[in-house]
């Protein structure tokens, strides 16, 4: 066995992360809407990359010209198949175009009324404009009215009383410094600030939220009916009065996918209308042609003009992967479009990418962040991959289809006599569906609903 020292010649195979296959993989992950900010950002950086957001109907002209030394038409054209002409029918149709947006802040709304408020002196105005500008997004009053006394440099009783104005402003219940004083101004708009419910709201909340409705009703003096009635009525009152004036960025959601079924076959089509087309912008496409031009500015667009390319083919490549991935989900969930999601089967994104034959990582790139519009609602892609739970025939059922069939049970039961999680199981156990309490409770809390103790009715 020779153990010396040498030089040796080999080949290997090695996977090189460069910042094309980065790019690619960066554009696959990313859902439709910051599919286009990023485009936008890249012809920004790009001065070759021309976005065309609308389809235009125009022939294609036919000339004799020079064949170019990249050939990119081929790809940033049509995705399909490498030549673009929009065809006549082609919707430009953007639903988002009607959707209105509403700029006026809680603080505006409230300075408008005050406008309406007749006998305010100066000194008033001031004080209210203070305290308006001290709630916060949820209409609460943040600032300790000492505190505010001692800013603005007045008595406490004057704050008090531009206080008590702004209190019946709209929307009811703003202003309010707890939420114990929230809903019982929102009750005396309404006009139901009773004895019992003032109490209850001034004293009993903790227990209420707990529904300890006997304990309450011992306490206040009433029937145990009555301590439920009054819970019914406190949720429908709204705890964060300044809420829907807030300026949270509101995110729409666009189908990257749309499954439509044409006779008996469902067919998957990608949502690429409103992502904006790759276009080379004809000057410097003229300027590389040109033989006279400097050999650093050919350079420079030389390389634009390869990253555009490299833009282009890893949208196609994102198309591709997006349709193969739904198609196979489509395939394997054909009962679930069929008949709805009580037959949606158990699936890993591990089945799907030997299906397909990409990597696995690939296919959670490819779902992430992804949702697809179907004849039974839009979906997240993420919603098809499931565990799995055993039945009683030896097949598996999907953690989606028994939650809701749990949620079906908790529909149909007797509100005086709820079904417990042990009950809940033993019923599902009788439909053929192997399932522990705790899991249960698991499902059951992951929907949201309350324990049996909670959603009793008396």
């Amino acid at each position: 066995m020779n153990m010396g020292l040498g030089l040796y010649q080999e080949q290997t195979l090695k996977l090189v992360m460069t910042p094309e296959l980065r790019q690619a993989i960066t554009i696959l992950q990313y859902s439709a809407v910051d599919l286009i900010s990023y485009l936008q950002e890249q012809a920004n950086e790009n001065p070759v990359i021309e976005l065309q957001e609308e389809a235009v109907d125009a022939a294609p002209v036919k000339q004799e010209r020079p064949a170019p030394e990249i050939d990119w038409k081929e790809i940033v054209g049509n995705r399909a198949t490498g030549e673009y002409s929009a065809g006549k029918n082609e919707s430009t149709y953007n639903p988002l175009d009607f959707v209105h947006q509403e700029t006026v802040t809680l603080y505006e709304h409230l300075e408008r009324q005050l406008g309406y408020v007749k006998g305010f002196t100066p000194l008033q105005r001031k004080i209210a404009l203070f305290l308006i500008g001290n709630l916060d997004e949820k209409g609460y009053l943040e600032i300790p009215l000492e505190e505010a006394a001692e800013r603005l440099g007045v008595a406490l009783n004057e704050i008090e009383d531009v206080l008590a104005v702004l209190q019946h402003f709209d929307p009811a219940g703003v202003a309010a410094r707890s939420l114990e004083e929230c809903l019982l101004l929102q009750l005396r708009h309404l006009g139901l600030d009773d004895d019992n419910i003032v109490q209850v709201v001034s004293h009993h909340l903790h227990d209420l939220a707990d529904c300890r409705y006997q304990r309450i009703a011992e306490k206040v003096g009433c029937t145990v009916q009555d301590v439920q009635a009054m819970a019914d009525l406190l949720r429908t009152l709204n705890p964060r009065p300044g809420a829907s004036f807030s300026r949270a960025e509101t995110r729409y959601v666009i189908p990257d996918v749309a499954v439509e079924k044409v006779g008996d076959d469902y067919v998957v089509l990608v949502n690429d209308v409103a992502t904006p087309r790759i276009k080379i912008n004809s000057f410097y496409e003229k300027m590389l042609r040109q033989q006279k031009s400097q050999d650093d500015a050919r350079q420079f667009i030389h390389e634009k003009l390869n990253a555009a390319m490299w833009l282009a083919k890893s949208l196609e490549q994102r198309r591709l992967t997006l349709m193969r991935v739904t198609q196979a989900i489509v395939e394997m969930q054909r009962e679930f479009f069929d008949r709805g999601v009580h037959y949606l089967k158990p699936m890993t994104q591990k089945e799907i990418a030997e299906r397909v034959n990409l990597h696995e990582s690939t296919i959670s790139r490819a779902t992430s962040n992804k949702y697809v519009q179907t004849p039974r609602g839009i979906f997240e892609l993420k919603y098809f991959f499931t565990s799995a739970l055993s039945t009683a025939s030896g097949q598996a059922a999907s953690s989606e289809s028994v939650k809701r069939r749990i949620k079906a049970l908790i529909e149909q039961e007797d509100r005086k006599q709820p079904l417990s999680d042990q009950k809940l199981a033993e019923m599902l156990l009788q439909e053929g569906i192997e399932i522990s309490r705790r899991t249960v409770a698991k499902y059951r809390e992951e929907m949201m609903i309350p324990s049996s103790a909670k959603r009793k009715r008396f």
